[in-house]
């Protein structure tokens, strides 16, 4: 169950470079591929000749050539050519809006006539040379709404992340949530504590020192269909926290783009955004290592409570005033899907 009518981060451009790429998203098999001009394509990962996946073929001069009999598509979804064949009658196949901004290749997996560039989320730490990030990709066999709720709650850091950012000062701080429109804002702030292992790291790659009691801070968005930016960071205690001048603070923003794949897997874009020493490479993969590490742990868990969640599906999971993060962003889903099929509803009656 999720939105259609929306943009997910569908690849980043390396992943396209030199070959198609096959990529399930909201249930819908594509192929992503660069067009005559260089713009990003993505249609339907499906030959009209047998069915073979063109994700399986090559790109040639910016058509797609399916690797079973040779078909060749153009980057609107319509047959080319074929050795030897007349395919001009050949029905198009589908073809997903898809743009590249930010770093990433987003698609549109719902109706094609909505879909409008402008409302994909501004992120200035991809538009800004003041602003390093590093990241990468996870595939994880669970609800996209699991990952919602595990970014959504950082309680289990004192648990699941115990060696790198986890504290018991995180479970004695109570996370306070508010919803502003289709966001849910969920913040934890935890003053006069020693840093743990990650943020001692982070302390001393901004030359700042790493021994001292400092204040710490969990900000979480949630904006649909399904990102979650996290602001992160540790100020030297008595130096004013989350509004610490940069000179006392090692600060970042947690990225976390989730796109469904099924009902029951994702493909996780992960990363770290910084304004501190933007330009040293060494230090954004020293942080880009550490935070890999830290989201395998929570790839572990979330699969194997995603088998339990389908090993019993009648029961009910318990709600805590911590949850309140998870169970806001839930109920805008919830409602922004039903008014979603609403719509469609609305519009096949009348047609």
């Amino acid at each position: 169950m999720f939105l259609r009518n929306t943009w997910y981060v569908a690849c980043t451009p390396d992943e396209i470079a030199d070959k198609p790429l096959g990529r399930r998203i909201c249930n819908e098999r594509m192929v992503f591929f660069r067009g005559p001009d260089g713009a990003v394509a993505a249609l339907e990962d499906f030959c009209p000749h047998r069915g073979a996946p063109l994700s399986l073929g090559f790109v040639r001069d910016g058509q797609l050539v399916c690797g079973y009999h040779g078909l060749v598509m153009g980057a609107e979804g319509k047959c080319a050519s074929m050795p030897g064949q007349r395919v001009g009658g050949f029905p198009s196949i589908r073809r997903f809006p898809a743009v590249e901004r930010y770093g990433f290749i987003w698609v549109w997996p719902g109706d094609p006539a909505l879909a409008d560039p402008a409302t994909i989320h501004h992120l200035e730490w991809a538009d800004s040379p003041e602003w390093a990030h590093g990241g990468g990709l996870y595939h994880i066999h669970c609800d996209y709404r699991l990952m919602i709720d595990n970014l959504m709650d950082l309680t289990h850091e004192t648990y699941v992340h115990a060696s790198s950012i986890g504290q018991a000062e995180i479970e004695e701080a109570a996370p306070q949530t508010k919803v502003e429109g289709d966001s849910v804002v969920t913040s934890r702030f935890m003053e006069n504590i020693m840093p743990p292992p990650f943020w001692a790291a982070a302390l001393r790659g901004n030359g700042l020192a790493d021994n001292v009691p400092c204040d710490r801070w969990q900000i979480c968005r949630f904006t649909p269909p399904s990102h979650v930016m996290i602001e992160v960071g540790v100020a030297h205690a008595g130096r004013g926290g989350y509004h610490a001048d940069a000179q006392h603070k090692a600060s970042s923003i947690v990225v976390d783009f989730i796109t469904p794949e099924t009902d029951t897997s994702i493909w996780y874009f992960w990363g770290m955004a910084r304004n501190f020493k933007p330009r040293d490479a060494q230090l954004t993969e020293t942080i880009r290592e550490g935070q890999g590490k830290i989201f395998g742990e929570d790839l572990e868990m979330l699969e194997a409570q995603q088998r339990n969640v389908l090993a019993n599906p009648t029961r009910n999971l318990l709600k805590l005033n911590i949850d309140a993060g998870g169970v806001q962003s839930r109920r805008v889903l919830d409602r922004l899907i039903a008014e979603e099929r609403q719509a469609a509803q609305a519009v096949q009656a009348v047609s």
